[in-house]
């Protein structure tokens, strides 16, 4: 398919879009080209099974080891173990299976818990201009960091250093800067309570507020819109709602890849004769069929049917689509007074009824069907799904959260919530699935740029200091920083900076105008190959690893999306005795850096993690007793007004909201571009090239097409293509793709991230949560230059 990429890279000028230049010997921001086309098969109609079975052990024995392997998948997400490196989709509150992990967290766990090792002698070996040729699987499997290490300016390879240097060298750096301000504080959803709590601490007490982190660039939308419309940013549901629903939405999610264990959750629903209803625009494999792969007698059989109806929503027609439904509501309403809309509900419980129903009025069913891609029999059938349904949830994901008005498509959600008085009672209510496994927990513990003043002044009363007010910066405003000039210092606690982020190389550009990058991971990845004047990789403890302190045994604890706080132990010895706890990170780097104008006793704090949890308890609300309660087994539940039947807005109720329809403004030839996951990825790590249920195999550069799109375009199956991001007048483009025909709406396209990550425009973004519009990018696409096909 295509020959090993240049060293010459391409970097942009001043602003994005504008006309680049090549600079020779860089380090490549972007994932290379593969050698060769990926293959591509049927899609497969059942997830789980035995498939799943046998990807689990084969990446868990593989990578660990069978002793070593099974020893850590029955301790993962069990009351006693360590929560899963992967997705938060909650653990059950009663008994567990002992085997309580999907196959994608097994690859999670295989993935931290490998024999590999990145040591100093690798880093002698290869240059990062060399690193930078490697794929990111490739950079990936290379195992665990092991050593502090330095890339000293003017360097071509990263040195071991001492804690003391590293600590040392980031604390020159900081204090050295002409205010706190120039400096920004990353934090990614593997952080526990703990660090997150010591971090945000820390960094306020530095002078700034400038803390971007990971949940900017998945679900801030959800949280805005929450807060705004029900009184608190998170979901409304226990996992025992599961098991009383009568109806669930799942909309703008796959969770036979995402969230794996949701199947589970989802089988036993369809089975008790629970309607499930899917809006998405592609057909995923695990809201078709799932097969449970621990119940031995089914898995030579069918599977069980999950959808009992699926619409395939036109990339970004959400808003019209949930028009749709609550215009059909209204008119079953009309038809059937008094049986279909939650009138008492609504009359004493929301307020902004009247002006919803204007506005819904005022939108014909012409524009609902044009702007969805659904027919309206199709709308209005699963709409009848809702009107008889007592008990409803409505889930989603990423696909309503990386919109220009993705804020409008979860409000949308909760508008048609209200109309049937779906919150705040058994086996109903909204649920948000978030992604990494604590980047809930990360905003509950002050990670946030915008903290309320009621946090500051706990924080400020507890620690006896005076909090910055100023809003920070989050992560799109710190991109533009950094590339600005603004920002100097850029420090990451976990993540994958550069590939988690949108407009590659104009975040590559930004990050390379910084006096230092540091970032503090388990294993390597493509941000450390792109870095400031000089860089810092900081190595950690994962989930799975045991972290002894003089005052014992340490536990972390961490939030599940659906609000549970619990405990976190590892199981095994730590990959090399240099590895550091998070927590020991930033308490070391506060005290270096702070010094005497900080009062609070840092590495006492880290020495009993119980003492960083007391002061917890008396900062953030919900957390009384935290070292008692989070003992129990399972942990506890944070208090949760519209859960419990009380909107926590400024008047106690739930409020409708009005949107316009988006109007996706496409010129001739072009299409609507999303970026997804394959089956062998989780956020930016990559376990396998596979994509199995979508029958993609051995590769990753693919554009899946609708076939009728490929004819009008002149395209065929396997031919390499160049894709172009059109935004504002600027233009990016992603080289060397291969078209593959997929069952996908009229004038879309999916791609898989971080790969076209270099399309997304920095500055197209949410309104109000300024979340990347990762799937709303308008490309073109047209046959690469040289290319046969």
């Amino acid at each position: 398919m295509a020959e090993a990429r240049s060293t010459e890279q391409v970097v942009p000028e001043e602003s994005p879009g504008a006309p680049v230049t090549l600079v020779p010997g860089l380090p490549g921001a972007q994932p290379p080209l593969e050698p060769k086309a990926p293959e591509v098969g049927p899609v497969q109609e059942v997830a789980g099974g035995v498939p799943a079975v046998m990807s689990s052990l084969q990446h868990a024995w593989g990578e660990m080891g069978p002793i070593r392997g099974t020893q850590l998948l029955l301790q993962v997400n069990q009351k006693d173990g360590f929560d899963c490196p992967g997705c938060a989709w909650p653990d059950p509150d009663a008994e567990r299976s002992v085997a309580e992990f999907c196959e994608n967290g097994a690859k999670a766990v295989a993935e931290e818990g490998t024999k590999a090792r990145v040591t100093p002698e690798f880093f002698r070996q290869h240059s990062v201009a060399e690193l930078a040729q490697q794929s990111d699987l490739w950079l990936g499997k290379q195992g665990r960091l092991t050593h502090p290490m330095v890339l000293r300016e003017g360097s071509t390879h990263y040195e071991p250093l001492t804690w003391e240097e590293a600590v040392a060298l980031v604390a020159e750096e900081l204090n050295g800067l002409g205010s706190p301000d120039e400096a920004c504080f990353y934090t990614s959803g593997r952080t526990s309570n703990e660090a997150a709590f010591l971090y945000q601490l820390f960094v306020r007490q530095f002078g700034t507020n400038n803390l971007p982190d990971c949940a900017d660039l998945c679900h801030e939308s959800s949280g805005t819109a929450l807060n705004e419309v029900i009184g608190i940013g998170k979901g409304t549901v226990k996992l025992e709602d599961f098991e009383k629903a009568e109806a669930i939405f799942v909309i703008g999610q796959n969770p036979g890849t995402n969230h794996p264990r949701m199947l589970t959750s989802l089988q036993a629903a369809a089975r008790r004769g629970c309607q499930i209803v899917s809006i998405n625009p592609l057909p995923e494999t695990g809201l078709n069929r799932f097969k449970h792969p621990q119940e031995l007698i089914q898995l030579m059989g069918p599977g069980t049917a999950i959808n009992r109806l699926w619409l395939p929503v036109r990339i970004n027609g959400d808003v019209a689509l949930l028009k749709g439904l609550g215009k059909a509501l209204l008119e079953e309403e009309a038809k059937r007074p008094g049986r279909v809309l939650a009138k008492d509900f609504i009359r004493e419980r929301t307020t902004g009824f009247e002006a919803y129903v204007e506005a819904l009025r005022a939108v014909s069913w012409d524009e609902v069907v044009e702007q969805s891609g659904v027919a309206k029999e199709q709308i209005v059938a699963a709409a009848g799904i809702l009107a008889s349904s007592e008990r409803t949830i409505f889930c989603w994901a990423m696909g309503l959260t990386q919109h220009q008005n993705a804020v409008a498509n979860i409000q949308e959600i909760v508008n048609v919530a209200l109309l049937r008085g779906s919150v705040g009672k058994p086996g109903a209510g909204l649920c948000p699935v978030r992604g990494h496994s604590n980047v809930q927990g990360d905003r509950t513990m002050g990670i946030v740029e915008k903290p309320s003043p009621a946090f500051l002044e706990a924080l400020g009363r507890e620690f006896r200091f005076e909090p910055p007010r100023a809003p920070g910066l989050d992560t799109v405003a710190t991109i533009r920083a950094m590339h600005e000039g603004k920002v100097k210092v850029l420090f990451a606690l976990g993540g994958n900076f550069l590939s988690a982020t949108p407009d590659t190389e104009f975040t590559a550009a930004a990050l390379r105008r910084t006096r230092l990058t540091a970032h503090v991971s388990t294993k390597l990845n493509r941000a450390h190959l792109v870095h400031g004047r000089r860089a810092l990789i900081l190595p950690c403890l994962g989930r799975t690893e045991r972290d002894v302190r003089t005052g014992g045994e340490q536990f972390v604890t961490v939030e599940n999306s659906m609000g549970v706080v619990h405990t976190s132990r590892g199981a095994v010895q730590p990959a090399s005795e240099h590895l550091r706890s998070e927590p020991e990170i930033v308490a070391r780097l506060a005290q270096a850096v702070l010094g005497s104008r900080s009062q609070v006793e840092w590495l006492g704090l880290v020495e009993d993690y119980d003492r960083i949890r007391e002061r917890i308890s008396r900062v953030v609300p919900g957390f009384e007793r935290f070292n008692q309660r989070v003992r129990e087994p399972g942990g506890f539940y944070l208090p949760n007004g519209p859960r419990e039947g009380r909107f926590t807005t400024g008047d106690s109720k739930a409020r409708f909201t009005v949107h316009p329809l988006p109007r996706i403004e496409l010129g001739p030839g072009q299409l609507l571009m999303m970026t997804i996951r394959s089956h062998d990825q989780y956020n930016t790590t990559l376990y396998g090239l596979d994509d199995r249920y979508r029958g993609i195999r051995n590769g990753r550069r693919v554009v899946m097409l609708n076939p009728e799109d490929m004819r009008s375009l002149g395209l065929s199956e396997g031919q390499v293509v160049d894709l172009t991001s059109h935004f504002r007048g600027e233009k990016r483009v992603a080289r060397r793709f291969v078209v593959v025909p997929y069952r996908i709406p009229r004038r879309c396209a999916a791609t898989y991230f971080p790969e076209t990550n270099v399309l997304v425009p920095i500055d197209s973004y949410a309104e109000k949560s300024r979340t990347p519009a990762s799937k709303s990018v308008v490309i073109s696409v047209a046959p690469s230059e040289g290319a046969s096909g």
